[in-house]
């Protein structure tokens, strides 16, 4: 059996309040507080990499556990934002720079918002498939390289971090299969404006879609996997903004207690958002995770994680 061993992270260090843009952006500062949820986002340097960011979560990963890099089988990085024009790819980039064994798999996926509960199950199938012990996943999407940052309905909103998840043959959590959907006929509400090259949103498609096929998702997730609202412990919900979260968290009837948004000086970090929640809550040991990721694509995604019970004390 392999699952979630530990995490690593790395949020980029410059950080820009938003507060402080508050009137040139037109916006008030209980918006910012109370809708966007946003009080700073974090921004990376403009000569930082994807690979730069990931090889930072790499080095706190290591400095919480034991893992090290002649242990390793895979490496995986969910990028939409890799270094350069993605040639080479990303993942082999961080296997330069950290160092790793030749005999190391390593690829990239594409992927937004959703990419963290995609990743888990690409890498577990993977390892799995080929009888490997020890693998990585990095998420990585530094979006202030294709903002446009006159453009408020999206300056505002992202921010820059990077992950890094042990997957181990000594699991803290299992995975269990998820479930995915994918509109390609909503698309264009998030995507790089074909003149511009810069991210462009549509605010009102991605929050009906939030409202309507997520919910519905997890509900019917729940019910495949036999469990109720009140069987989870806590819900992860893809850091959108401080409004979706709580909005969705109404829609569910879930306790605001089991619904955390703590994006609130870091921003939407796209397929970081969801690994960046966990770090905190690895040694309390919450019984079940649901974890949500939704956004580009249009894709959405929903996972549980469980508590594995026999697993080692040693990190």
């Amino acid at each position: 059996m392999i699952g979630i061993r530990a995490l690593g992270q790395s949020i980029a260090s410059h950080t820009i309040s938003n507060l402080d843009r508050a009137k040139i952006s037109g916006k008030d500062e209980d918006f910012i507080r109370d809708k966007i949820g946003f009080v700073s986002v974090a921004r990376a340097t403009p000569e930082t990499q994807a690979s730069d960011l990931c090889v930072a979560a790499f080095e706190d990963l290591c400095k919480r556990t034991t893992v090290r890099a002649n242990q390793l089988d895979c490496v995986v990085v969910c990028t939409q934002n890799p270094d350069g024009k993605g040639l080479p790819h990303t993942s082999a980039i961080v296997h330069k720079k950290l160092g790793f064994p030749k005999g190391v798999a390593c690829f990239d996926i594409s992927l937004g918002c959703s990419g963290y509960v995609y990743g888990l199950s690409i890498i577990l199938g993977f390892m799995q498939a080929n009888g490997m012990q020890n693998g990585l996943l990095f998420t990585a999407d530094p979006y202030s390289r294709i903002l446009d940052h006159k453009d408020w309905n999206t300056e505002l909103l992202f921010g820059d971090a990077a992950t890094c998840t042990w997957i181990s043959s000594n699991p803290i959590y299992r995975i269990r299969p998820p479930m995915f959907g994918t509109d390609g006929n909503l698309g264009h509400s998030i995507q790089i404006d074909p003149v511009a090259g810069t991210l462009s949103m549509l605010g009102s498609n991605v929050f009906k879609f939030c409202m309507t096929v997520v919910p519905q998702q997890i509900i019917a997730y729940l019910t495949r996997e036999s469990l109720s609202i009140n069987d989870i412990d806590i819900f992860l919900f893809h850091q959108g903004s401080r409004f979706i979260v709580e909005s969705l968290a109404k829609k569910l009837g879930l306790p605001p207690a089991k619904v955390p948004f703590e994006a609130t000086h870091t921003g939407n970090t796209v397929s970081s958002s969801l690994p960046l929640l966990p770090l905190s809550r690895l040694n309390d040991r919450p019984a079940r995770i649901l974890l949500s990721g939704f956004g580009v694509g249009l894709s959405w995604a929903t996972m549980i994680l469980d508590n594995n019970q026999e697993i080692s004390d040693e990190t």
